[in-house]
């Protein structure tokens, strides 16, 4: 019995290692066309593609893309702690709600006005053991001063109450109202997290009202949802992560380089971050819609913003559409973004301003 579970399990290996290398694509030989990898090029969720994507040889795009210790815990930092769900009623979209968690830093005190940073897909941005792992970002960039203490807000795409909630696996554009919400080019998002969030959070939290301090971030679709509410509100939010955004034409969202050349320059700063191997709306057969490559797309709104003398940042990786290369950099996007929000002192005396934020000590 044992000799035959032995006989078993190895021919189980074998074949595992098998299927693997089969998997695994190969740079084809001199002259041939490049891979056509199934399913490339689809979105955080299995979103996002048209079909299969034409590849380039090579290795995987993703598989230089690792979280470094910015994104872990780390032993002797406080960490912040996670409240919710709650759930938020929409006016704004009749007859759905909207699912968030607050992330509240060890050194939070409320007395003290804090910043805030606002991710969209929050159930991604959260996920103890996702691409971004917000929580330990922010953690560790608090605790040594390189982005001010802050209250984050993880908040799911609005649903009706038979439909259900958006997991690291299904984000909810075929079962949610994430579609409406975060793709269309207009203001009524941006009046979910103005006229129904805040005021909710407010009523808990001490929340700075300088729009210099609150930030909001996305993925994919949640990363036009960001840059939406900051540019139909930047006396509300100025500050933009924006991770492989989709400013294509889902809902009409490659229209911003033009709003942007046409429209008085506004407060806003933005890092975006996108890979060359996004979807690129690139067909086997060859045909190509630049509407809907989101590469050219986030390139094109990143020059025409740069071009008007906005505050910008940006990265292009070698990545798919998704969060591995928007994690590996999150540590960074956030200290740019926030690079000039904390006071500094170059008074050496100043040993308060030198060490480490502790939370402060409870009564």
């Amino acid at each position: 019995m044992k000799k035959t579970t032995l006989l078993f399990t190895t021919m189980a290996l074998a074949g595992a290692a098998m299927i693997a290398l089969a998997q695994a694509p190969a740079a084809p030989a001199a002259g041939a066309p490049a891979a056509v990898a199934p399913g490339a090029g689809r979105g955080p969720g299995g979103r996002g593609g048209r079909g299969p994507q034409p590849m380039p040889p090579g290795p995987p795009p993703n598989s230089q893309y690792r979280l470094g210790p910015d994104s872990m815990p780390q032993e002797g930092v406080p960490k912040g702690e996670i409240r919710g769900p709650y759930t938020l009623p929409s006016k704004v979209y009749p007859g759905t709600r909207h699912t968030y968690w607050v992330y509240v830093p060890a050194q939070y005190d409320p007395a003290v006005p804090a910043a805030l940073m606002v991710y969209q897909d929050g159930q991604a941005f959260k996920d103890e053991n996702g691409d971004l792992r917000a929580q330990n970002v922010m953690d560790n960039l608090i605790y040594r001063r390189e982005i001010p203490i802050m209250i984050g807000v993880f908040i799911n795409p609005g649903r009706t109450p038979e439909q259900p909630e958006p997991t690291p696996a299904e984000w909810g554009d075929r079962t949610t109202n994430r579609p409406t919400e975060y793709n269309t080019p207009d203001d009524k998002y941006a009046r979910v997290i103005t006229e129904e969030l805040m005021p909710a959070l407010n009523k808990e939290y001490n929340i700075s009202k300088d729009p210099e301090m609150r930030g909001i971030g996305g993925s994919s679709s949640g990363a036009i949802a960001a840059f939406s509410v900051a540019w139909e509100r930047p006396n509300e939010f100025r500050k933009v992560l924006s991770n492989v955004g989709s400013f294509t034409n889902i809902r009409g969202g490659f229209v911003y380089p033009e709003r942007v050349k046409e429209s008085p320059k506004k407060p806003i700063r933005v890092f975006f971050c996108d890979g060359r191997n996004d979807n690129r709306a690139l067909s086997a057969d060859g045909t190509y819609d630049e509407k809907r490559d989101w590469f050219y797309q986030n390139v094109r709104l990143k020059d025409a913003m740069v071009a008007k003398g906005y505050d910008v940042n940006f990265a292009w990786g070698i990545n798919l559409h998704g969060q591995k290369f928007g994690g590996h950099i999150m540590p960074e996007m956030m200290r740019w973004l926030w690079r000039d929000a904390t006071p500094v002192t170059t008074d050496p005396k100043a040993l308060d301003q030198r060490g480490f934020v502790e939370p402060k000590a409870k009564k």
